[in-house]
């Protein structure tokens, strides 16, 4: 049994070889679209049929016209660096939710929810851009599925270590010492990887989107003093601090003014 573990997890570590174009890098992945996206939607409609929808509207208009555009951006991206038939499977889909929650998310697939709460954050057009190429770069570099299969990994670690550890104190000992570390050593930093890699990606899909890259760290200026400066430390957290944040898209937004510019796009709104 042991070995069988260790065998799998080292299959499926090694199978995980999807590259990310946005990066270039090898993505812990070992879910296809086929295997995700189906349950995703089905999630997504569910959700939907349980919430309160905002249909019609200025706000809800908004919230699909700039999805629409951003996911546009990303297409013209990917066509033009190799990658024309990355988007096939994914079905975009934009909804305001009437909701105070200051937040907005993405199922894999390209399935897009906005609260109501968050519009105050983002202000303008060019706010919810910030939030879309964010949560649309979530569904490109597939951090759905590799939070999938990070999770799968932690879960086979501790089934091998559970099944090597004979000693009932010592394995109860192991499977403290290993959920914590592997929460805080792993799991949080691989979250606060997905969130910094889309935050830069989404920089870069709204500006060639024709939205003005600088604008991006004024919204976490707005999202920090909402907050009230209140949060975990950084470390304990799914997401980089806003600090980080706003020092990280304040530094890249001259990059993705470039990379928009090598689309015909030198103006913004």
């Amino acid at each position: 049994m042991k070995k069988i573990a260790l065998i799998l997890l080292v299959f499926m570590a090694s199978a995980a070889c999807k590259t990310n174009p946005f990066t270039g890098k090898k993505m812990l992945n070992f879910y296809g679209n086929s295997q995700i996206f189906p349950t995703a939607f089905a999630q997504y409609d569910q959700f939907l049929n349980q919430n309160k929808v905002v249909e019609t509207g200025k706000d809800a208009q908004m919230i699909t016209n700039v999805g629409q555009r951003i996911a546009s951006a990303a297409e013209r991206w990917l066509s033009a660096n190799g990658y024309p038939g990355y988007l096939k499977d994914y079905k975009w889909e934009y909804n305001l939710v009437q909701d105070e929650t200051v937040n907005a998310w993405c199922m894999p697939g390209g399935k897009i929810v906005f609260y109501t709460g968050i519009l105050p954050i983002t202000q303008t057009e060019t706010g919810v851009a910030v939030v879309m190429g964010h949560e649309v770069a979530h569904a490109l570099a597939d951090h759905g599925a590799q939070r999938m299969s990070a999770g799968t990994l932690q879960q086979l670690g501790a089934v091998a270590g559970n099944v090597a550890i004979k000693d009932e104190r010592t394995r109860n000992t192991f499977n403290q010492a290993y959920g914590l570390g592997s929460t805080v050593g792993v799991m949080l930093p691989f979250s606060r990887s997905h969130e910094t890699e889309a935050d830069r990606i989404g920089l870069q899909i709204m500006a060639i989107a024709g939205y003005n890259p600088d604008e991006a760290a004024n919204l976490w200026r707005r999202m920090k003093a909402k907050s009230g400066g209140q949060a975990p430390p950084e470390f304990m957290s799914t997401h980089p601090s806003n600090d980080t944040r706003i020092n990280n898209l304040t530094a890249w937004a001259p990059m993705a003014r470039q990379e928009a510019a090598k689309f015909g796009v030198t103006s913004f709104k």
